[in-house]
């Protein structure tokens, strides 16, 4: 008793009532109850433990914003190293599931470590490119960063997954941006990669190619023509679009009856993940996914002005690299679901089903509020 109550005494003392951002929590709440609703109407089985998910995350969320940031920085390379050993265990111990090997058994849950690999990619590069501040454009720098981050990546992709792989890879990128990174160094790897990445595309698309496996291939292919695979790689992502073009302006209603419906018709297999937002179409129509992106894009727009408030640099990665990833794997997912993008399996951010998904992104939110918490008072 003695312990919490000086805890409290510090935390009043700290902080300020009026540096919490209330109005990030509101809007942060208020798609996370959305997204409770469309999961339930997307698979009803799945609508308790995805409201669990989300009282779990606003617990979560809650707790982190009142820890200093500084301090669990300070645990950045044990942090670092916990998650390794995290997907270490995913290869060695995990379930697999549709040939994916990607969550541990803890018994009581299913535990998917990526998601939690996002979150500590952000607080481990928060504190080493904060104190390599001065030197982050040196190539010493910039190769440790980049060796760094392979083991994640190799262990990710090695589940298979790639769309996390790709989603990593995006946000490291944008954390070395926001460190400092140099435009003169930016534009170099730019005409580097781009028309390696062309090259790439083009060898993972021949016959007989080793470079992917040859799901992730054919789901290419079917994005690229998929007229021609529409029976089987395209169907999912096809039927997506027809459901949110048939949901026109206001929807068809929310938990429609309907057989003809993507969900009940079975045209779409597990809409409560990777294609919820197929579900919002239809049943939302076009208002409800503008208002479904319209929060995600004030959530991180918010992420990014706390972030511009940082007392330093370390604050400053936390925030836009919150930010990052939540624009990042909404862009992703929607694309996916509107056939921009080839099919791959990525959750749209505290909407998609999953405990795991739901409760790292609030983690994340609470980093980002102990930071609002600790503005820069002289800006």
């Amino acid at each position: 008793m003695n312990y919490l109550k000086r805890f409290f005494q510090n935390i009043r003392q700290r902080y300020h009532i009026r540096d919490y951002k209330f109005s990030l929590v509101i809007l942060v709440l208020a798609i996370s109850i959305i997204g409770v609703f469309v999961v339930g109407s997307a698979q009803a089985s799945s609508q308790n433990r995805q409201l669990l998910g989300v009282i779990l995350g606003v617990i979560a969320m809650a707790v982190i914003s009142l820890i200093d940031y500084e301090w669990v920085l300070g645990w950045y390379w044990i942090l670092y190293l916990v998650n390794i050993g995290l997907l270490i265990s995913v290869l060695l111990f995990g379930v697999n599931t549709n040939g994916a090997t990607r969550w541990l058994n803890l018994g009581f849950v299913q535990f998917q470590p990526s998601d939690l690999t996002k979150i500590i990619t952000i607080l481990f590069y928060a504190k080493f490119l904060m104190d390599r501040e001065r030197v982050v454009n040196k190539r010493k720098t910039i190769l440790w960063s980049v060796v760094l981050l392979l083991p994640s990546l190799v262990l990710i992709y090695k589940q298979p997954n790639l769309s996390n792989t790709i989603c990593i890879s995006m946000l490291f990128c944008a954390l070395m941006y926001i460190a400092g990174l140099s435009y003169k160094f930016i534009g170099t790897m730019a005409v580097i990669c781009i028309p390696a990445a062309a090259v790439l595309f083009f060898l993972v698309i021949q016959p007989d190619q080793k470079l992917i496996h040859q799901y992730q291939q054919n789901r290419i292919l079917a994005w690229l023509e998929p007229e021609k695979y529409e029976s089987e790689e395209a169907y999912q992502q096809l039927n997506s679009i027809m459901a949110i073009g048939s949901g026109q302006l206001q929807g068809k209603g929310y938990n429609s009856t309907a057989t003809t419906s993507v969900k009940n018709g079975n045209f779409i297999s597990e809409p409560q993940t990777d294609f919820i937002f197929a579900i919002i179409g239809e049943e939302l129509g076009f208002v409800g996914c503008c208002v479904i992106i319209i929060l995600l894009l004030l959530i991180v727009i918010h992420c990014i002005v706390i972030g511009m408030k940082a007392k330093d640099t370390g604050g400053r990665i936390i925030c836009t690299g919150v930010a990052a990833l939540i624009g990042f794997q909404s862009f992703i997912n929607i694309s996916v679901a509107t056939m921009l993008f080839p099919n791959t399996g990525i959750s749209l951010p505290f909407i998609s089903y999953g405990l795991t998904s739901v409760v790292c992104f609030y983690m994340g939110i609470g980093f980002v509020l102990n930071v609002g918490l600790q503005p820069n008072k002289y800006q």
